[in-house]
């Protein structure tokens, strides 16, 4: 996947080793392209194979410890670490809302259309005009990043997808810790939560900032379970002020605070919770020199997106279709809004359950659940939005049935990635985006369905262990300080 980034991994216009005549065939001719997008399938199939390989090992109990998954971590990540942006160029988005705030301009209220340079920089011209959907602190990083890359987009690249790996670093051994602590064997938790294909194509190799804000929320619940509140919630507002989507995982930090008490000490530890997070954000926004709620305004701009994966907008297109054929006009725009809204309806009435009827859940079940309602009810879903909630779900537990589901997920929306990501779908073997796409499928299958211990892993094996603590006592435990 890294030697097939180089051909069709994204570039800035002004990178000027863009003129070698390696990466100048790799990009322009056809065998040179065919082979990059090649090797970046064939990449993702074996990724995807050795994945379920060492699945298959550690839920049939074979001894592999936490420190031997966090080695073969770090030995997948390090390729990539030195790979062209891969699956999404957002990282060069990111470089220019850095200079956009070093112009002295607010990210909240205009494109990076306005900075000098965003085209050459790499930015995909669909967001040029989008106002920045994220929070404070990370649009402190961005703007550091632009300040030490001076012109360089390439370079910050680079520097974005070191901060990517630390992040994935950070969530595998906080996934590890949670684990530990709800009795949940962690090398499994942490194959399951931080070794996935999806981890590795769109935290490293895309360098998407979800990555520092889930392994926020992971670390931010460790505190909590240690019972340090203050920590923890600075911890899951710093995630917010990342990307506000963590916000839905902040009343579970209070959840757990009061050990799922009665309802007035929930709600005061909720108010107390509100006020650290309030202060916290508002300090972060005077060093960012921006607004402290002016990333809501800017809440929609992944909502532009018309996706099928997100169950609302499908329904709403379908519904758009239908009309039309049946002969009452172009409806599309109206029926995505009238479901994108019950959408959210739904979302805050799931919210509410969730976080007023806590019993029979832990605390980070909660905010994983939390986060899977963001994900069903929201306007829009990306292939790694999955990776918001399987980390929580990972260290807290999945019975065999569930933890099937979760391999399945992963698997599917990995073929989804490879399948609809314009490394393998643009024009491949200059044949059409649909042949494109059945190739990556059709390799991907070959590589899940390669090996009966793998197929059994996904289809069915009686012998695999789920993950649930593995004595009385570890149960108990995890009750006892969880789920009271």
């Amino acid at each position: 996947m890294a030697i097939g980034s180089f051909g069709v991994g994204w570039f800035p216009l002004a990178f000027k080793p863009l003129r070698w005549d390696f990466l100048h065939y790799l990009q322009t001719q056809t065998f040179g392209l065919a082979l990059s997008r090649a090797l970046v399938v064939v990449g993702a199939a074996l990724l995807l194979q050795i994945w379920l390989v060492v699945g298959v090992d550690t839920l049939h109990e074979k001894s592999i410890t936490e420190s031997q998954m966090l080695r073969i971590l770090m030995c997948w990540v390090t390729p990539l670490l030195f790979a062209a942006p891969l699956f999404s160029r957002d990282v060069y988005a990111y470089f220019m809302q850095g200079h956009l705030q070093l112009d002295g301009n607010n990210p909240y209220k205009t494109g990076v259309a306005l900075a000098n340079g965003w085209f050459t920089s790499g930015v995909d011209p669909m967001w040029a005009e989008s106002k920045t959907p994220y929070g404070p602190a990370f649009l402190l990083i961005e703007k550091t990043v632009a300040w030490l890359c001076g012109n360089s987009a390439f370079l910050s690249a680079f520097i974005f997808r070191i901060i990517g790996v630390l992040s994935v670093v950070l969530l595998a051994k906080s996934i590890a810790a949670l684990a530990r602590r709800h009795g949940i064997d962690p090398a499994a938790a942490m194959w399951l939560g931080a070794l996935n294909p999806l981890v590795l194509m769109h935290f490293v190799a895309g360098s998407h900032n979800d990555s520092l804000m889930v392994a926020l929320i992971a670390l931010g619940f460790v505190y909590a379970v240690d019972s340090r509140f203050i920590w923890s919630v600075i911890l899951v507002t710093l995630a917010v002020a990342v990307k506000p989507v963590a916000l839905v995982a902040l009343p579970f930090v209070a959840i757990q605070a009061t050990n799922g008490q009665s309802l007035r000490k929930r709600l005061l530890a909720f108010a107390a919770t509100l006020s650290l997070a309030a202060v916290t954000m508002i300090a972060l926004s005077l060093l960012a020199q921006v607004d402290p709620l002016g990333w809501i305004s800017a809440l929609a701009t992944p909502g532009s997106v018309r996706s099928w994966l997100s169950p609302v907008t499908a329904i709403g297109i379908a519904f758009g279709t239908l009309f039309s054929h049946i002969g009452l006009g172009d409806q599309m725009i109206h029926t995505i809004t009238a479901m994108r809204g019950i959408g959210f309806i739904a979302l805050l009435f799931s919210l509410g359950y969730l976080a007023l009827f806590p019993r029979g859940r832990s605390a980070t079940r909660g905010a994983a659940f939390a986060l899977v309602a963001v994900v069903a009810c929201g306007p829009v879903v990306q292939p790694w939005y999955l990776m918001w909630s399987i980390p929580l779900f990972a260290a807290t537990g999945l019975n065999t049935t569930w933890l099937r589901v979760a391999i399945i997920s992963i698997c599917g929306f990995t073929i989804h990635g490879i399948a609809n990501a314009s490394a393998t779908a643009d024009t491949f073997l200059e044949f059409s985006d649909g042949l494109a796409m059945l190739i990556a499928v059709v390799t991907l299958a070959i590589a899940i369905f390669a090996s009966p211990r793998e197929r059994a892993l996904i289809i069915g094996d009686h012998e695999i262990r789920p993950l649930l603590p593995a004595t009385i006592e570890d149960v108990q435990t995890a009750s006892l300080q969880l789920i009271k």
